[in-house]
């Protein structure tokens, strides 16, 4: 592989000095209620996107303090260039609003009350457009490949998955993150049976802890109330048991292999929370189910995810691309158009695992130059919040 800390990639420059690989104009709601008005701005102006969600009513405490984190990071991730955000309430709208100007970049608020949903679109549309041609005049320029942050969760495992595609994304932090890449992991509950082996994988005594304590948290709040009903009704889920893994520490033990041989991660965030402490690897307390877990990792602001799957998973995301890394021949039979790097050969030991993972840095690469992923092209744009309890 080249010298990586000289290689380049070339990605818009924000405001606030990180780097983003694409150039969305979003219209974001800050409630459910106010998706039809947005995607009636999307409608009426060409170059923009929706991104309707299903909650921000009635949600208190933690849980709307997870909703607006995970909006305004959407808005601030650097692959948005400005952001159009319509809510039905002025107050909630401003907070959102002021929490992505932070980042620089161009955003405006417009609340539907005492205006009605025309009124709104119409100048909603106006400030859309303004963006859009704002947005379309910005130009790329070379950034370092490590100037990047690249997230990864696995999706539909199997027997393959902990054999070729987890240890070919583990190969690639191994060797990005030394030269300032940031990386992402989580998944709490496929940790489950291995996460004394997570929590040593730490850099620091500290961020192990911090590691433990929330999963667990999960342990407490999410398992231990129902005890009645089996974590093995979800975990492992029916495409993992098709697929050979038995048990959720058998998943688990595959799923750690993306974290790669001789890295460690340097601390363990909440959801949807953004690193503080530099470059390296993070531990993101996170859902395991597809949308919702890329959705919160591209609120902490990473730009790029890397998604091993065995079974073969569709998952994509409305402003990140997500990479699909798999080693099933028989998922590169019936859903190549899925596949971005094909790393069978790890199982027919045509490929190592070095240069599998070379192969996928050349496709980090290519996709932040602005190769679109399989999901992008095939038009996927899964968006889950995560809600941790019921409304009021």
């Amino acid at each position: 592989m080249a010298d990586l800390a000289n290689t380049s990639v070339n990605a818009w420059r924000r405001e606030n000095g990180r780097v983003g690989v694409r150039n969305h104009v979003l219209i974001l709601p800050v409630d459910d209620i106010s998706n039809a008005a947005c995607e009636a701005v999307a409608n009426n102006v060409k170059g923009t996107m929706a991104i309707p969600h299903a909650y921000g009513r009635l949600q208190f405490g933690e849980d709307l303090e997870l909703h607006f984190r995970t909006i305004i990071g959407t808005g601030a991730n650097p692959n948005v260039a400005a952001v159009v955000v319509i809510g039905i309430e002025p107050e909630w709208t401003k907070v959102i609003v002021d929490g992505i100007a932070k980042t620089g970049k161009p955003v405006e608020g417009f609340s539907i009350e005492q205006k009605g949903d025309f009124e709104t679109i119409r100048q909603a549309s106006w400030k859309a457009k303004e963006f859009v041609h704002w947005a379309t005049e910005l130009q790329k320029e070379p950034v370092p490949l490590t100037d990047l942050w690249v997230s990864t969760k696995c999706g539909e495992s199997d027997t393959t998955t902990g054999l070729s595609s987890c240890p070919t994304v583990g190969n690639m932090y191994d060797k990005l993150l030394p030269h300032g890449l940031y990386g992402c992991f989580g998944e709490t509950s496929e940790i489950t049976g291995a996460e004394h082996i997570c929590a040593k994988r730490a850099a620091t005594p500290e961020a192990g802890e911090k590691f433990m304590k929330l999963f667990q948290a999960y342990q407490d709040e999410v398992i231990e109330p129902f005890k009645t009903t089996d974590l093995s009704d979800s975990q492992p889920t029916k495409g993992n048991i098709l697929g050979g893994l038995s048990t959720i520490e058998e998943k688990a033990m595959g799923n750690l292999e993306k974290i790669g041989r001789t890295s460690t991660y340097i601390d363990a965030i909440g959801p949807a929370e953004t690193p503080e402490k530099g470059p390296g690897l993070y531990f993101m307390d996170s859902s395991s189910a597809a949308a919702e877990c890329v959705t919160l990792m591209a609120a902490g602001g990473f730009v790029i995810h890397t998604f091993p799957t065995g079974q073969g998973n569709v998952i994509g995301n409305p402003i990140v691309p997500v990479i699909k890394i798999s080693g099933n021949p028989r998922t590169l039979r019936t859903m190549s158009e899925h596949i971005d790097v094909d790393v069978t050969g790890v199982l027919t030991r045509e490929m190592t695992i070095d240069e599998a993972g070379d192969a996928l840095i050349d496709m980090i690469i290519r996709t932040a130059n602005g190769r679109h992923t399989a999901a992008e092209a095939l038009g996927h744009r899964e968006f889950s919040m995560t809600k941790l309890y019921r409304s009021a």
